[in-house]
């Protein structure tokens, strides 16, 4: 918001009425659950009165390990790590399934040159705005994350999901049945800390719209872990089975 001026740009005497109104005018929220976001983030920064933007970054705070493009903080750090990494900001990326619009058939190959199936043009300009982010993608990347970051408390898992909960409403787009961020935005807002160009709020987002889309990423969590457990237990079992058989011995 501080690079759009929604918030004072220098991010310095921020007060809760200023998020309050910034995240009203930026992203469209509902008076209440702009206040709620801003007053609850001030209670787990157990602070009153204006603060500077980089106290958002204490860690277990607001801020939380498992970050979806930041890496985790270091255990005797106080503040978390700003950097942006493009590989997270990557795999976030190609966590999303595609939409329901195929993609545009490669060009057969020139005289002389033999097709190789598993070689991956590249995306064609525009053609990101045919994949969308939903809320399976986010969770598939949530579990990514969450394995290889230390352990989230209830409220910090709750933040993780709900701070995309309320960007997917925000930046919320359809192709055929499918609706979810365009991948150009999320890029654009995840990786780059802007608002997309074409970006304008058209509905306001309350309260029970994010814990709705909170609680659809948490299912779908908890499915993507089963499935994963269940899938590891067959590998192990076809690879015992495998095993028995080699070790059966010859009859005579």
């Amino acid at each position: 918001m501080a690079n759009h001026g929604y918030i004072r740009r220098d991010g310095q005497n921020i007060g809760v009425l200023d998020v309050t109104k910034g995240l009203k005018k930026c992203y469209g929220l509902s008076s209440f659950l702009a206040f709620f976001l801003a007053a609850g983030g001030w209670t787990l920064l157990r602070r009153v009165g204006k603060l500077s933007l980089n106290e958002i970054g204490r860690h277990g705070r607001i801020e939380h390990d498992a970050s979806l493009v930041h890496q985790d903080t270091p255990p005797d750090d106080t503040f978390a790590p700003i950097a942006i990494q493009p590989d997270l900001v990557d795999a976030l990326l190609e966590d999303a399934e595609p939409s329901l619009v195929p993609p545009s058939p490669p060009p057969p190959p020139s005289s002389g040159e033999t097709s190789n199936p598993e070689k991956k043009e590249p995306t064609p300009p525009g053609e990101l705005k045919k994949v969308l982010v939903n809320e399976y993608d986010v969770a598939k990347a949530r579990v990514r994350r969450e394995k290889s970051s230390p352990t989230l408390d209830g409220v910090h898992a709750e933040i993780a999901r709900g701070e995309m909960g309320i960007i997917l409403g925000v930046f919320e787009n359809q192709i055929g049945e499918k609706k979810g961020i365009p991948v150009d935005w999320l890029r654009t807002w995840i990786g780059e800390e802007r608002l997309p160009k074409e970006f304008k709020p058209t509905k306001v987002q309350e309260f029970m719209d994010v814990k709705r889309r909170s609680k659809v990423i948490s299912d779908a969590m908890v499915e993507i872990r089963k499935k994963e457990a269940g899938d590891g237990k067959q590998s192990t079992s076809k690879e015992s089975t495998e095993g028995l058989i080699e070790k059966k011995p010859q009859s005579a």
